[in-house]
């Protein structure tokens, strides 16, 4: 039966989104000041702002160096939005420094000081507890209920409805959660959750997400990590490597809940008379399944060029056209904090953008996918 799956999900060609306008950092804060000087409400800002894709990075810096063109609530949820969005890009080239890459000798030093940690000073990093506040932005597959979606982190109000509609994504909520790691390795928990993930039009990660220690490991292994750039982060002058690990050297487990069943939708259609297409032919009378994978995935070690500390993981998995999951694209920055008395080198946060499609198609049977961003802050590490 499963060959009735693959033949919908290839009938249901995934919409095209509506091309965003891209932009770098500079075009950005150009557009902002236009729009103050216009004296441009809030909504107007915000709308501007949801048809934009940047080409940089906006660092945190510059968001908050941008806070004076931001009108009101609703801008200021969308730059939250391009910031994470943009977390996986380059920095525009004039902030980073004007320094020669290093040899080969030296580049191969600096990757030998990052494993040496990863494996021997990350990987033996004692059970910790800490404190995870997780934000979630999602788009709004019907916009017409893309109204009172909770409020954004500056706790003001995201009330908005965009005229033209499109794929505008929204803070929807805040979590809290009690995490546990060992040996820098967050644990799964393994709680029942008693959310109908999935049928309240919603996704849950519940996989384990990028290991640095393990990571390392298996681009060593594929041997394919090389120089791209020098980049300054937090002050310090960081070199940066790319990596790529096929799927046979990967462990990069992802595990998202909840989808329909294929094969159950399609029989339920053949059943009632209905053709793929028909508004919610999948979403009725089905069972919610979750999608597991191991997949392939590239990205970046950002390594600290004095003590070869990791300061920063970019992790891309890599998904074929057609899979339920289509994107999974994560940033894990980490920090020192002090624990029982001791500096430790932990996360401290999280970007994970992700592109899903939700078992949800049009009138014309065209499959319409979902884009989430999940923005995290760990805190009172124990």
């Amino acid at each position: 039966m499963k060959w009735i799956g693959w033949i919908l999900l290839i009938l249901m060609a995934a919409v095209p989104a509506p091309a965003a306008r891209k932009v770098t950092v500079q075009q950005l804060q150009d557009l902002l000041q236009s729009l103050q000087q216009a004296k441009k409400a809030d909504a107007e800002v915000a709308d501007e702002l949801m048809q934009i894709e940047l080409t940089e990075e906006m660092t945190k810096s510059t968001m908050d160096s941008l806070t004076s063109f931001v009108p009101g609530p609703l801008t200021a949820n969308q730059m939250y939005v391009l910031e994470a969005r943009s977390a996986m890009l380059a920095p525009p080239a004039a902030d980073l420094p004007s320094i020669p890459a290093p040899d080969a000798a030296a580049q191969k030093a600096l990757l030998d000081k990052a494993v040496d940690y990863a494996t021997k000073t990350y990987a033996q990093l004692p059970h910790l507890t800490a404190t995870k506040t997780t934000f979630r932005f999602q788009d709004i597959l019907n916009p017409a209920v893309a109204t009172n979606q909770g409020k954004p982190p500056d706790k003001a109000s995201t009330d908005s409805g965009r005229a033209n509609g499109g794929p505008s994504i929204y803070y929807v909520g805040t979590t809290e959660t009690q995490v546990e790691s060992q040996n820098g390795a967050e644990i799964l928990t393994g709680v029942k959750d008693a959310t109908q993930w999935g049928a309240n039009g919603q996704i849950a990660l519940l996989g384990q997400g990028p290991v640095l220690s393990t990571v390392i490991q298996e681009a060593q292994a594929a041997g394919k990590i090389n120089w791209l750039r020098w980049e300054t982060v937090n002050g310090k002058q960081t070199a940066v490597f790319s990596f790529a690990v096929e799927k046979k050297k990967s462990h990069y487990a992802v595990n998202y809940c909840c989808f329909p069943d294929t094969d159950q939708s399609r029989m339920n259609m053949v059943n009632q008379g209905l053709q793929p297409g028909t508004a919610g032919n999948l979403q009725a009378g089905i069972n919610w399944v979750p999608y597991k994978a191991t997949v392939p995935y590239h990205g970046e070690l950002f390594v600290d060029s004095q003590d070869g500390i990791v300061v920063r993981l970019i992790a891309e998995a890599d998904f074929k056209p057609f899979e339920t999951v289509h994107q999974e694209d994560t940033r894990i920055d980490y920090g020192t904090m002090t624990v029982g008395g001791k500096p430790l080198v932990v996360p401290v946060g999280m970007i994970i953008d992700t592109e899903v499609f939700p078992g949800t198609t049009d009138s014309a049977g065209k499959r319409i996918t979902r884009r989430t961003l999940f923005i995290a802050d760990y805190k009172d590490y124990k």
